[in-house]
């Protein structure tokens, strides 16, 4: 896998983007607490590298799904952070309307296609979504994200076997934080080195080290190249580690302070700003205003949260079927 060199100004913009991404969780557990934040809330603390490497090897235009801990995926494709919050909070200004909430992140604008809360439910429509775009001759990719654990689910190896047949620009990647829910890998498969299962289908498959951007970068690149040349999927197993419990009420018992700390000091945004510092890519001053205005964000977000209103009662019946005329059906 080649290795790119890679510039002062993506630096800071995976800085920047991490920092965004940490503090946002951060604000949100703490919401979450107070109970202005209500159902489920899986934080993405510690994973940051995994969307902030691969949105700087892809373009805009691509599209990207993912399962339920969502929250930053939206904003890594664009998405206002403040749409976000208040999806959380469950306003009629979320990107789902406050219908979603947590676990249902939406915008068709940027490309961005849930959130699912089916374990697995959103590989076959990573599938399809990249089907479509073959079928319509774009050079669009789709990112597929997916946790450990739903590689133990039928539909991902149905979707590889059919993704790989038909030669789809897709990259499957899986999240791998070495727990599903409370259960570690080697408890639930013979098969650890999970990238592996995409040998079954002679798909293009290896891993990538998920607590650094340079990593990620590269080994979504040249897996986005060969989706881009028509040459097909790729699966991307992205070792990482989650720093909080599978959800808001874990309290992740099931693993040693030692082990969490050992991934602590892998940590992605620690070690994008030793490149920085160690290269004077930026002065301390200049990190300083970019806390700053990551800190303004997040609080701006949350004001917007909370001063934006509930959705109507009879806004429950909306948006749950889309109307369409269809000129050759007739009555």
């Amino acid at each position: 896998m080649a290795k790119t060199k890679f510039t002062k100004e993506t630096y800071l913009q995976w800085y920047e983007t991490m920092l965004l991404f940490r503090r946002f969780e951060e604000k949100a557990g703490q919401l979450y607490i107070q109970q202005k934040i209500r159902g489920f809330c899986h934080l993405y603390i510690g994973q940051e590298a995994l969307l902030a490497g691969a949105i700087s090897a892809t373009k805009k235009d691509d599209n990207m799904i993912t399962a339920y801990r969502n929250h930053v995926h939206p904003i890594s494709k664009g998405v206002e952070p403040k749409y976000v919050m208040a999806e959380l909070f469950g306003k009629v200004t979320g990107c789902s309307k406050g219908k979603g909430g947590s676990m249902h992140m939406f915008s068709k604008e940027f490309h961005f296609f849930g959130g699912h809360g089916i374990v697995g439910g959103q590989i076959p429509l990573g599938a399809g979504i990249a089907f479509a775009d073959k079928y319509k001759g774009t050079n669009n990719i789709t990112l597929c994200y997916m946790g450990d654990g739903a590689t133990r689910q039928g539909s991902f190896h149905e979707t590889l076997n059919m993704a790989m047949t038909w030669k789809l620009p897709v990259i499957f990647i899986i999240e791998n934080n070495h727990y599903a829910m409370g259960t570690s890998v080697e408890r639930t498969s013979n098969v650890t080195d999970l990238y592996k299962l995409g040998h079954a289908y002679e798909m293009p498959s290896y891993a990538v080290d998920g607590m650094s951007c340079e990593a990620v970068h590269d080994g979504v690149s040249e897996a986005a190249t060969r989706a881009r040349k028509g040459d097909g999927p790729t699966l991307i197993e992205i070792n990482t580690y989650r720093y909080k419990g599978h959800s808001m009420s874990d309290p992740a018992k099931y693993r040693t302070k030692e082990e969490v700390e050992s991934y602590k000091a892998q940590d992605p945004i620690a070690q994008v700003l030793e490149t920085i510092e160690k290269n004077k890519y930026a002065t301390k001053k200049e990190l300083e205003k970019i806390q700053e205005r990551v800190a303004d964000t997040v609080k701006g977000a949350v004001e917007f949260a909370e001063e934006s209103p509930f959705p109507r009662p009879e806004e429950l019946f909306e948006d749950v079927y889309k109307e369409e005329n269809y000129p050759f059906i007739t009555s």
